[in-house]
């Protein structure tokens, strides 16, 4: 009934008991997990826990934050990673891309190089995106319609209305998760309530930005829990207390949503979408 467009289920948080955690998700409800990379050395990781278990897809991509030591040849690696993955139905598009400007220590110019150029293989292989956006909407943005990537989501989205207009503008789904459910959140919250349903799609981003029932709502101590694509479910529930839907039109609409930013994901309507749930309506 419910996707997860972003979950890293490969992260060794998960090694004790990823098959449980998994497992768990289902019975929650959750049909389909999208587990993107974070540099070469995770891309056979991913690719692997996508063919073992049914209900995960995968992306490939350098995470901003494996920026510092990626290079040319790392570019290289991604290219012919796509080559290789582009026949894969579980391959879905490039990512975890993008630019951090929130994290000292990075150098902006490369990794602004290194978003380029994966937008360029995105480009080239006509791909979506799964976009890392933290305190760079306006510089993401900026670089999508330079190269005229138009598809894919902006996981974690923190942003302004207008910064969140103008990647809906430009093609893009805005991933929500764990800091929705916090009431103290009002920015994010106002955005899941006023922007267009069909521009959101729901995420974890597991193990982190846990919810607000695993974590101190007060001082929103998230990151000290470990977050689980189960979480999917409880994070719907409140969107869809926020927009006032029922939970079948709700998953509905996240379904197409998700299919809208990731059309491969078509290819597994029988076993992800929920009842009654058309991918080429995407009607609010």
């Amino acid at each position: 009934m419910w996707i997860d467009t972003h979950c890293h289920l490969d992260a060794s948080e998960f090694d004790p008991d990823r098959a449980d955690v998994a497992d768990a998700a289902a019975a929650a409800g959750v049909t389909g997990i999208v587990v993107p990379a974070v540099a070469v050395w995770n891309f056979d990781a991913v690719r692997t826990l996508a063919r073992q278990d049914s209900r995960c897809v995968y992306a490939l991509g350098i995470h901003p934050l494996c920026s510092a030591a990626a290079a040319q040849a790392d570019v290289d690696a991604l290219r012919r990673e796509v080559t290789a993955s582009i026949g894969d139905p579980r391959f879905v598009g490039i990512g975890e891309i993008g630019l951090d400007f929130f994290v000292s220590g990075l150098d902006a110019e490369h990794q602004t190089w290194l978003y380029i150029e994966q937008l360029k293989i995105a480009r080239e292989f006509d791909l979506p995106v799964l976009l890392h956006v933290r305190k760079s909407q306006d510089q993401v943005c900026a670089q999508l319609r330079k190269l005229g990537v138009r598809q894919g989501i902006a996981h974690a989205f923190n942003g302004s209305h207008e910064q969140a207009r103008r990647l809906i503008d430009q093609g893009l789904r805005l991933g929500f998760g764990g800091n929705v459910t916090f009431s103290r959140a009002r920015q994010i919250r106002r955005l899941a309530t006023e922007l267009p349903l069909e521009a959101l799609v729901l995420e974890t981003d597991a193990p982190d930005i846990a919810p607000a029932w695993l974590s101190d709502d007060q001082f929103g101590e998230q990151h000290k829990a470990r977050n689980t694509p189960a979480e999917v479910a409880g994070v719907a529930s409140v969107l869809g207390e926020l927009r006032q839907l029922e939970p079948l039109a709700l998953a509905q609409a996240m379904w197409r949503n998700s299919v809208a930013a990731l059309p491969r994901l078509a290819a597994f309507a029988d076993a992800m979408a929920p009842a009654g749930a058309n991918p080429a309506d995407n009607k609010s």
